[in-house]
């Protein structure tokens, strides 16, 4: 059973994993902190009782059950707030609002760095960040369980719930397509 220093520390150290992950797939930054919460909530309330070994593969799972809520949630809503535009766009509205737009958004912070080697280093992390949110979506949850969260194959497999063959699977094909988008564009690691 994990103590509550144990449980404090786990959250500490996959806190901005989590947020990373949690923003590839919904690209909203506040959706992805609430996720996040939500996520370690769920954890602590209803699996505190585990061992520190079992929080890791439970905290992915949660957090991609989580991610899947979040979705679920948008889709009802947009549904109805499309319902609710085509009734505002035949009265008085030129029907020109488009909800896919307003949800788009860029990041709007400055991260400037200095120094070439710095703004080298970042536009690299940028394409790659870029190429895996292009993934399919069972590869890239592969891919981020594997290499950014450092699980191994059979916690990757209980994680996604599917086989360990899947995993393997995925993941293959998550670093082929990264390494094909990166030397396509001149990156080579």
């Amino acid at each position: 059973m994990a103590t509550e220093r144990e449980l404090n520390d786990f959250l500490k150290d996959v806190e901005k994993r989590a947020f990373k992950r949690a923003l590839y797939h919904v690209r909203n930054e506040e959706a992805a902190l609430d996720i996040v919460q939500d996520s370690m909530m769920k954890l602590s309330i209803h699996y505190g009782d585990k061992t520190t070994v079992e929080l890791q593969p439970l905290f992915q799972r949660i957090l991609s059950n989580t991610i899947l809520d979040w979705f679920r949630r948008q889709k009802t809503h947009n549904a109805v707030i499309s319902n609710f535009s085509d009734i505002e766009a035949g009265a008085d509205n030129d029907g020109d609002f488009d909800l896919l737009e307003s949800l788009l958004s860029a990041d709007g912070q400055d991260h400037a760095e200095h120094g070439e080697t710095s703004l080298e280093r970042r536009q690299v992390l940028t394409a790659i960040e870029k190429e895996i949110e292009v993934l399919p979506e069972r590869q890239r949850e592969a891919f981020l369980l594997r290499y950014w969260e450092d699980m191994d194959v059979a916690e990757t497999a209980q994680a996604m719930g599917c086989t360990a063959g899947s995993v393997k699977t995925h993941c293959f094909r998550a670093v082929q397509a990264l390494a094909k988008a990166l030397s396509a564009k001149g990156i080579r690691l």
